[in-house]
């Protein structure tokens, strides 16, 4: 695919971006060196390559999910936290039906 000063100029003015007409020919070659990449990737043979989402492997350090018995920085403050609340029940915040 090649794209031309028209091309350019349409692209520019979806864009929103105001280029001049010096500026729309210089564009013209560099679109199409892009455009002729794009397409050299196209032809690589990428049948055998296992879809991933880094070049090195990540795992997710995640902490364990423990309450702390602390009574000041942990947990252990249902009831103070449930007495705030206009209705509680079940040990959770009763809440108004939103959807009917």
């Amino acid at each position: 695919m090649s794209v031309d000063t028209a091309t350019v100029a349409k692209i520019a003015s979806l864009a929103r971006i105001k280029v001049s007409e010096g500026e729309l020919e210089a564009m013209v070659p560099e679109l199409n060196g892009i455009l002729a990449w794009v397409e050299q990737l196209g032809e690589v043979d990428t049948s055998n390559v296992e879809p991933m989402t880094a070049v090195i492997p990540n795992t997710l350090r995640l902490r364990d999910d423990v309450v702390d018995a602390d009574p000041l920085t942990g947990g252990g403050k249902r009831e103070a936290v449930l007495a705030n609340a206009p209705v509680a029940e079940h040990g959770f915040y009763g809440v108004p039906k939103v959807i009917e």
